[in-house]
């Protein structure tokens, strides 16, 4: 252990030497002190605070996350073209121990930016919020300087599956399918399916059964809040549209209803609070939603509906959303050391640069996989088109999700600015899936490269 905390020990004088820590340190202070002159917001304490934390923590973790790659890439690499590797590595000390020493001395620097940014941050937060009116101050630490926790209808999938597959046979048998069109009408009815179950026509309602879980426990007298999102078919005139909310066991005095309709603007999120104890002895929550529009309104199954109840302090929250963030610079570091362990600096920064654009991909990888095809559409039928190509690549893709979602899944930034609860058990499976498993995977590849390389060959080449 004495060996590779020398290494780290050398990775902070480096970084030192070439002033990066204190330039990134001036860079994220400013940012913290910067965005909020210079960002507009809605006008309220909350959207003020909700884009300033977004703001600033994206800023603080592109600045961390580029500096990151950049040492890990350089401190190894340009040791090497440098000659000093070739004296480090004929001391007494093991090739896994120098790279294990370089991702402590990396992750070390990032633990004192992290710490000293998000500090400021939360600093800032909290003299802001303290200025505010003691009712508006009360709102906002109730809906976003909280960490609330979620309660959602379960999952239909099955049922849409079940649907989807149903309609599908009955019209295979009237018009056969060819097997290159076959993903194509799939995805098309389920996604008839799927709609049908969110829309909401005209003078017609919708329920939902939302299972508050073990929470139901703790939430006595306490009010709850509903997110809600929905989409229109039609534009309004006024450009909002009428709601008729009722929350409540059905049939019983446990009741809450809208006394006027409420006017809610389409493609928008939406909370409003409901009075506490509205749950059946189950802890199930039942919302009657009422359409008085002209038109039919949908409400997504994902987004849709929400209920969130409070769960803990924002200081604790703020803290585990950091060390997420943190987590996240585990793998980037890990990620550039692998990359410099057989890699010159310009290239290894390259190609650490392209796998973090090839991440930041998902979306584009995800539209590919889900209409079964990299190849270009018909715009004329709709149908999309297919290439030779999808044999290769439509597994690659799906592989390259399953590797970005372990750690895509994570979003502190988002959760944060809504006021969502961070739990111990995520930060858990972020630690596991992005540190220990993906990162550790790279550490490993980078380590036994490292051990292979012929240092003296490699430099005598130039």
């Amino acid at each position: 252990m004495q060996r590779i905390l020398a290494i780290t020990w050398l990775t902070w004088k480096a970084a030192f030497r070439f002033r990066l820590f204190l330039v990134i340190a001036v860079l994220l202070l400013a940012a913290v002190v910067g965005l909020p002159i210079l960002i507009k917001d809605d006008g309220t304490a909350r959207g003020f605070t909700q884009i300033l934390l977004t703001y600033t923590l994206t800023t603080i973790t592109a600045l961390l996350g580029l500096s990151t790659l950049w040492l890990a890439c350089g401190t190894l690499a340009r040791d090497i073209e440098e000659c000093q590797m070739q004296v480090v590595a004929t001391k007494p000390i093991a090739r896994w121990q120098i790279w294990i020493g370089k991702w402590l001395g990396i992750m070390s620097l990032n633990a004192a930016l992290l710490v000293l940014s998000g500090g400021c941050v939360y600093g800032l937060l909290e003299w802001r919020a303290s200025k505010l009116p003691a009712d508006v101050q009360k709102e906002l630490r109730e809906q976003v300087l909280v960490a609330r926790g979620s309660a959602k209808e379960k999952d239909l999938s099955a049922e849409i599956d079940a649907e989807a597959k149903r309609i599908l046979q009955e019209r295979l048998k009237n018009s056969p399918v060819t097997t290159a069109d076959l993903p194509e009408v799939q995805r098309q009815i389920r996604e008839q399916v799927k709609a049908e179950m969110q829309v909401v026509p005209p003078g017609y309602q919708h329920e939902w059964q939302i299972d508050l879980g073990f929470a139901k426990n703790h939430l006595r007298d306490k009010p709850l809040q509903l997110r809600v999102k929905f989409n229109a078919a039609q534009k309004s005139p006024s450009g909002t549209f009428l709601a008729l909310w009722q929350v409540g066991v059905p049939e019983t005095a446990k009741l809450w209803r809208t006394e006027t309709p409420m006017s809610l603007a389409p493609d928008t999120v939406h909370e409003f609070q409901i009075p506490p104890n509205l749950s059946d002895t189950n802890g199930v929550l039942t919302i009657l939603f009422a359409n008085p529009n002209d038109t039919s309104l949908l409400f997504p199954l994902e987004d849709g509906m929400e209920v969130l109840y409070p769960e803990g302090g924002f200081a604790l929250n703020f803290a585990r959303g950091l060390a997420i963030i943190f987590c996240w610079m585990a793998l980037l570091a890990a990620l550039g050391l692998a990359a410099a362990s057989f890699l010159s600096f310009h290239v290894a920064t390259f190609f650490s640069l392209a796998m973090l654009v090839v991440a930041l991909s998902s979306g584009t990888l995800a539209d590919a996989v889900e209409s079964g095809t990299v190849g270009v559409g018909n715009e004329e039928t709709g149908v999309a088109g297919h290439s030779e190509a999808d044999v290769v690549l439509i597994p690659m893709f799906k592989g390259m999700l399953t590797v970005i979602r372990l750690v895509e899944n994570f979003s502190p930034i988002d959760a944060l600015s809504s006021g969502r609860a961070i739990t111990w058990g995520e930060l858990g499976l972020a630690f596991g899936q992005i540190v220990l498993l993906l990162g550790g995977v790279i550490a490993l590849a980078g380590i036994v490269l490292f051990g292979r390389r012929e240092l003296a060959t490699a430099q005598g080449t130039q």
